[in-house]
């Protein structure tokens, strides 16, 4: 049964073309149309390529910040909480042996609050810088608060140890704030 008795249209030149045919729709240079192919797919590739290298940034970006939020993400909480561990401290400093004897249980309660601070603050990767006297001077790490000569000792070296600076992880978020020795002045004669 024909096409055109199921009341279908027939298609006309649907059937096999000569090659005079197809030569007509073909562009005069070959060569040309390959070169333009070629150039589409490199333009392509390079935008592919550049993509795919954006991709691997982001990817990269995303995991340096998310890294760096778990690790330093409470550093604005930890500097809060530091002065919390320096009226601590100064408790504990001022107490004399009278008031140690007639006050022992609430004293050992400061202690321990001292201790346990310490230990959840070195447990979220916060360490505390405590210089010594005679340590050298590192800008990176101690405050100066002051400088004097001081008989004895090198420039650069720490004479006082006023404050406890604090790190976290390799960060500084508080630096130990000392007093350092300057070049003593030359003895007049």
């Amino acid at each position: 049964m024909l096409a055109s008795e199921k009341g279908f249209p027939e298609k006309k030149g649907v059937g096999p073309q000569s090659l005079d045919d197809l030569a007509e729709g073909e562009p005069e240079d070959p060569l040309a149309e390959l070169d333009a192919l070629r150039a589409d797919r490199d333009q392509y590739r390079d935008r592919f390529m550049r993509a795919l290298a954006d991709a691997e940034n982001a990817r990269k970006r995303s995991d340096r910040d998310r890294r760096e939020a778990e690790q330093y993400g409470g550093s604005k909480l930890s500097r809060d909480i530091l002065p919390v561990f320096d009226n601590l401290k100064r408790a504990l400093e001022v107490v004399t042996d009278e008031q140690r004897a007639s006050n022992k249980a609430l004293l050992d309660g400061i202690e321990l609050t001292m201790r346990e601070l310490i230990s959840v603050l070195a447990k979220h990767g916060i360490e505390p810088i405590t210089p010594e006297i005679g340590d050298r001077f590192d800008p990176k790490l101690h405050q100066a608060m002051f400088e004097a000569p001081v008989p004895g000792s090198k420039a650069g070296d720490i004479i006082q140890v006023m404050g406890t600076g604090f790190v976290l992880h390799d960060r500084l978020l508080r630096a130990a704030q000392v007093g350092v020795s300057s070049t003593p002045k030359p003895k007049e004669s």
